[in-house]
C-alpha cells in the first residue's frame, strides 16, 4: 500500500473510532449530556481532532447522514436503462427493507431511543431529510436536462422524498413500539407497494433512461 493509500486508511481508521466511541456514550448517557470533551477523551484524541471529523456534535450520533443525504439521488444516477426514477427507487427500497439498512430506518431500539429523545437529533435530521430531497431535485433536473426554471425535477423530488420519509418515520415508530427488525420488514413490503403506487400516475413515465 503507498504512503498515501495508509494515510487515508489511518483517517478513516480515526474516523470510525470516533464514531464508534461518541455512540457508545451517546447510548449510555443520552446525547444531549454527552460533550465532544467526552468524545474526544473516550477516542483518545484531541477536541480539535473530533471536530475537524465532525463539525457538528449531531453528526457524530447520525455519522451516516452524507449516505443518507446523496442515496436517492445515486439511485436515481445508477439507474438501469429502461427505468424510470420511480422504479429505481422502489426497487431500492424493497432491497434496503430487506437487508434491513439502518439507513432507511433500521436502526435498533436504542438508537432509535435516543434520536426520539433529543430535540437537536431531531432537527438534524430533519435537515437531513431535506437536504436529500434537494439533491435528488438536482439528480433528477441534471438526468432530465431540464431548463434552469422548470419546477417539475423539484415537485417529483418532493413527491419521491416525502414517500421515503413517511416509510423512514413509519419504521422509527415501530421500531420505537418494540417490533423486531423482521416484523418491521414484513410491514413494509406492503407499505412500499401502496407508497410507491400512489405515485405512478404522476411519475411512471418520468425520468426513464434511454435504452
Amino acid at each position: 500500500m503507498t504512503e498515501q493509500g495508509l494515510r487515508a486508511r489511518k483517517k478513516q481508521q480515526t474516523r470510525e473510532n470516533i464514531s464508534h466511541q461518541a455512540t457508545l456514550l451517546f447510548l449510555e448517557r443520552g446525547f444531549d449530556k454527552v460533550t465532544i470533551a467526552d468524545v474526544a477523551a473516550a477516542a483518545d484524541v484531541a477536541k480539535m481532532t473530533v471536530t475537524n471529523y465532525f463539525p457538528r456534535k449531531e453528526d457524530l450520533a447520525l455519522d451516516l447522514g452524507e449516505v443518507f443525504v446523496d442515496q436517492l439521488a445515486r439511485t436515481v444516477r445508477e439507474r438501469e436503462a429502461g427505468q424510470s426514477a420511480l422504479a429505481a427507487l422502489r426497487r431500492a427500497y424493497r432491497t434496503a427493507a430487506a437487508e434491513r439498512d439502518p439507513v432507511v430506518g433500521f436502526s435498533g431500539p436504542e438508537f432509535a431511543r435516543m434520536i426520539a429523545e433529543s430535540p437537536a437529533l431531531l432537527a438534524r435530521l430533519r435537515e437531513f431529510h431535506e437536504e436529500r430531497e434537494a439533491a435528488l431535485a438536482r439528480a433528477l433536473a441534471a438526468e432530465t436536462a431540464a431548463a434552469q426554471d422548470d419546477i417539475a425535477p423539484r415537485v417529483a423530488a418532493a413527491q419521491l422524498g416525502g414517500v421515503h420519509r413517511v416509510l423512514f418515520e413509519e419504521t422509527m415508530r415501530r421500531t420505537l413500539a418494540g417490533e423486531s427488525n423482521d416484523q418491521i420488514a414484513a410491514a413494509l413490503t406492503g407499505y412500499i407497494q401502496v407508497a410507491f403506487d400512489a405515485l405512478e400516475p404522476s411519475l411512471g413515465d418520468y425520468a426513464v433512461r434511454a435504452e
